[in-house]
């Protein structure tokens, strides 16, 4: 008897109460199933923390998630799309259709410790400085919840679980999207580690990747310059022409650049050279007039310096479009489920960042924000769960799992996701996501509404990918 009364007892810290209202029995069988794999959940996080596999690279990070799919009941189909660590966890049978994705790609060059101050992990070595390795888990945890509700007859319908590789650099989601992987899903759901709590209902910037390439004739630099086209002084002349063209577009415009090759020594005219070229806006329709003049100018660069060129498309992504009947959703179990509590200790980690990074020290941000009105011209970044959100109805959510301000793709963000506070977020975010499509599954008009929404703001549009024919650009092994 002493044992089921602790448990009450637990229990009821772990149920919350908002304005006398309790959380439903199946709710409550939610937040019990993601306790009980917590621990698990937390060490696959972990695990996916450490190995910070980048984009196409992630084989152990996928087999991680894959494998605890299959071990909990799921049917698993690996390598689909085209790409070896993508793949699809399905359970359950008819309708509704609800999807949930999944990333777990990190990010090169800031690996980190998990310790409030600068301390790399492994010198010069890779990070999740984007919290995906917290996204994958956390989204898995809330797709197994609702598959143990199908397994035991109290709901019906389909749960998918999507691991999906590469959003930081060639942007995956693309060319599952293009396989149809999405066809038949109502509804899918996302989040994203961040610095606050909300059901978010901004979009994203569109986006477009394209390499430039300049070739040229080498030549001594000091005995015949004369003899020498310079791929590199083509170069310069782009990004000069680039930073020239910023004063001459819109503020939603961002363009930014990276130089691959600009030569390798100092005395040989260089006679080849190269950059990844960015462009973003807030909407497709802004960007790509922008893209058309940046390629143009990679010509009137390759004429100055009586160089050739090639422009070629890497990808690009859509921007996100929003759900705000879904983000109402989302908003009522966010409400139902609190804020997040942080031990002392947490808040002097989160400080200790906030100060190390010039911040002021504010520590966590854990209240429920409201649901803010959506602005026609969002800032920030991008996602590939914008083409995702073309497709098929889309809610997204965000979870705090790092300090406010903190910097984000940086050390900072990497060092929380190791550790507590990051642990704490995605647990939060199995919890909120579960319980949002546990709505959805019990009521059949909310996923009629979810989608006539998604329909009327999608409107005639024809979706279509910003990707190179042929396969994903998969990296060799040799």
């Amino acid at each position: 008897m002493r044992k089921y009364i602790i448990f009450f007892l637990l229990l009821s810290f772990t149920i919350p109460f908002v304005q006398g209202q309790k959380l439903s029995k199946n709710k409550k069988q939610l937040i019990k199933s993601i306790e009980k794999h917590k621990q698990n959940l937390i060490e696959i996080s972990d695990s996916i923390w450490e190995l910070a596999e980048t984009a196409f690279e992630e084989t152990q990070s996928s087999k991680i998630l894959s494998d605890y799919a299959e071990k909990n009941g799921f049917s698993v189909e690996k390598g689909v799309a085209g790409m070896p660590t993508a793949f699809v966890a399905t359970y359950g049978s008819g309708s509704p259709v609800i999807s949930v994705l999944g990333e777990f790609d990190a990010l090169p060059g800031i690996s980190q410790k998990a310790k409030p101050t600068k301390d790399p992990l492994i010198e010069k070595g890779n990070g999740h400085g984007c919290g995906h390795n917290l996204f994958g888990s956390g989204s898995l945890g809330a797709a197994i919840a609702i598959k143990e509700l199908i397994e035991q007859g109290k709901i019906k319908g389909t749960i998918k679980f999507f691991g999906t590789p590469s959003e930081e650099k060639f942007f995956g989601k693309i060319w599952m999207v293009k396989a149809g992987l999405w066809d038949d899903v109502d509804v899918n759901i996302s989040w994203h580690p961040s610095a606050s709590i909300q059901a978010d209902v901004q979009s994203s910037l569109a986006l477009v990747d394209f390499k430039i390439e300049f070739f040229g004739q080498a030549a001594h630099a000091s005995a015949d310059p004369w003899n020498g086209r310079s791929a590199s002084d083509a170069l310069e002349l782009y990004t000069a022409g680039i930073n020239y063209y910023r004063e001459h577009v819109r503020p939603t415009v961002r363009m930014h650049y990276h130089i691959q090759d600009g030569g390798q020594v100092v005395n040989v005219v260089p006679d080849y050279s190269r950059l990844w070229m960015r462009v973003r806006d807030t909407k497709r329709s802004g960007m790509m007039p922008v893209y058309k003049r940046a390629v143009e100018m990679a010509e009137g660069a390759a004429i100055l310096a009586n160089v050739e060129y090639k422009v070629s498309l890497i990808s690009g992504i859509y921007e996100v479009l929003v759900n705000r009947s879904g983000g109402e959703i989302m908003q009522n179990n966010l409400e139902l489920l609190g804020p997040i509590t942080y031990t002392n200790d947490e808040i002097s980690f989160g400080k200790k960042i906030q100060e190390v990074t010039g911040k002021e020290q504010l520590g966590m941000d854990s209240k429920i924000n409201p649901l803010e009105e959506t602005r026609e011209h969002p800032g920030g970044g991008s996602t590939d769960v914008g083409d995702v959100s073309w497709n098929v109805a889309n809610i997204n959510l965000g979870v705090t799992t790092a300090p406010k301000d903190t910097p984000w793709h940086s050390w900072a963000v990497v060092a929380c996701g190791g550790m507590s506070i990051g642990h704490k977020g995605m647990i939060y975010a199995s919890k909120a996501m579960s319980m949002t499509m546990l709505d959805l599954f019990e009521n059949p008009k909310l996923v009629t509404k979810v989608k006539d929404e998604y329909k009327k703001r999608k409107g005639d549009a024809v979706y279509k990918a910003i990707v190179p024919d042929g396969p994903p650009p998969i990296p060799n092994k040799k």
